[in-house]
């Protein structure tokens, strides 16, 4: 896994709503409706360490619809490797409070979401993201996703390859 001392250097990718394409470091999307590791109102760039990966998050609910694959160039740090058993159970959670299947049930039925109070936890201790196993249907022990609530600042860099413009034509 691509994680050096708490630092993530390499590609990131994401499948976008084509309604925030034109503005993918935006994080809009997860600020007005929450995820897994965000409250509504924090914003967060849900990403993947791989473009299949990054099109079975964006898609967990329903059929395929429209989506636009986004590729970054990421130097980022410090994220929480959530792999070190140890260090979830400091923030007094456990493996499977954070594969809990039932998050986005308690996400709309207004009820506290425990991934979302450790995002909150981590990020008052300084760290810009998280490093987690992907859940998505289909996904592998394999999979991962890095969910960032910081991307810009001191020791985060995130850059939108898009060589060709292109996304600021849609």
């Amino acid at each position: 896994m691509p994680l050096n001392e708490g630092r993530y250097v390499g590609p990131l990718f994401r499948a976008l709503n084509p309604v925030y394409a034109r503005d993918p470091l935006s994080g809009r999307g997860a600020k007005l409706f929450g995820g897994r590791f965000n409250a509504r109102g924090t914003l967060a760039l849900y990403t993947a360490l791989d473009p299949s990966g990054a099109l079975r998050e964006a898609n967990q609910v329903g059929s395929l619809q429209p989506t636009i694959l986004v590729s970054y160039a990421a130097d980022i740090g410090p994220i929480f490797d959530t792999r070190v058993m140890a260090a979830i159970e400091q923030y007094g959670l456990s493996e499977s409070a954070i594969a809990d299947p039932g998050w986005r049930t308690k996400l709309l039925e207004g009820r506290m979401v425990p991934t979302q109070n450790l995002a909150s936890r981590l990020i008052a201790d300084g760290f810009a993201g998280l490093l987690v196993r992907s859940f998505a249907k289909g996904a592998t022990s394999t999979d991962f996703n890095i969910v960032l609530w910081r991307w810009t600042g001191v020791s985060c860099v995130l850059g939108v390859v898009d060589d060709e413009d292109r996304l600021s034509r849609m």
